[in-house]
């Protein structure tokens, strides 16, 4: 199997001019295939992969980055040089990110030239990888609180018990609810429920490590999934979840209480069994509670 490798091709003679002559055949192929490639992915780094191929082909770089905001990106292999030379990428005058070259000697203005018409056919790809980037991150996003929702803990509940499973880990899953919130919904309304609502979800995240996630299924029922839990981080997290229910100035306000349900996954375990069982031992949580309020 061959394989390509991104940093080691060697830098050919050209014509600054003549690669970008729509009369010459062998370019206007070239520059069509380049577009097509282009437009057949809308991962990001592929994008970037794909680009470099026929960048390194007139520009030596050892590495080739794009970032825009929280978003960043690099070809694979990428290694610093003893220097980086930075274009912006721009849509209708509009910036678009930063494009850096790691390269070890400078890059002439003749070669500048080349790169700028080349990011004219990577640009609308970046554009297009990003928005839908944000598309589905929107997708898989709680929109009152924040929080991954439903569609998302599934892909991710699925992700860690294969994973738990190869590495012969333990994962736990808490399910919670809060107590009597339609009492609070109805009684100060939706707009004071929806505060509760974004409060616990802030509770539970400064409840949890960084290596743990946090869902919103919808209404008032919260998930999170823990990696490589034990019976003692689990029960860490319930400590922390009731302090943070007890320090909150809102959630004090409104009295606001939690029940909480949890479990670990066993091996014979789906998707489907393992959280009907964090949700079967939430509603032993909350039936209980219920039957000791009612003897008191």
């Amino acid at each position: 199997m061959q394989t390509l490798n991104l940093l080691e091709s060697q830098t050919y003679e050209y014509n600054a001019f003549k690669i970008f002559d729509l009369d010459n055949k062998d370019n206007a192929h070239r520059k069509l295939a380049l577009m097509e490639q282009l437009q057949c992915t809308l991962e990001l780094d592929k994008i970037l992969n794909i680009f470099a191929i026929e960048a390194t082909k007139y520009v030596s770089f050892s590495g080739l980055y794009f970032t825009q905001g929280d978003v960043r990106t690099a070809i694979r292999g990428s290694k610093p040089g003893r220097s980086e030379r930075q274009f912006e990428l721009k849509i209708n005058n509009e910036f678009l990110g930063l494009l850096t070259y790691a390269i070890n000697s400078p890059i002439s203005l003749t070669s500048c030239n080349v790169l700028e018409e080349l990011h004219q056919y990577i640009v609308h790809p970046i554009n297009n990888a990003i928005q839908y980037k944000n598309a589905m991150s929107l997708a898989m996003q709680d929109g009152l609180t924040g929080l991954a929702n439903r569609r998302y803990f599934d892909e991710q509940l699925k992700r860690a018990m294969h994973h738990a499973n190869r590495q012969k880990h333990q994962v736990g899953l808490v399910v919670a609810d809060l107590n009597k919130f339609k009492v609070i919904n109805d009684t100060f309304g939706h707009h004071v429920g929806d505060e509760i609502l974004k409060g616990f979800a802030k509770a539970l995240e400064l409840s949890v490590r960084d290596s743990d996630s946090v869902f919103r299924f919808g209404g008032d029922e919260f998930a999170i999934i823990v990696e490589e839990a034990s019976q003692e981080s689990l029960c860490m997290i319930e400590a922390r979840i009731k302090k943070a229910l007890a320090t909150d100035a809102l959630l004090t306000k409104y009295d606001v209480g939690c029940s909480l349900g949890y479990t670990f996954m066993h091996r014979a375990d789906d998707e489907k069994s393992f959280f009907e069982r964090a949700d079967q031992a939430l509603y032993q949580q909350k039936f209980s509670q219920h039957t000791a309020l009612s003897l008191v």
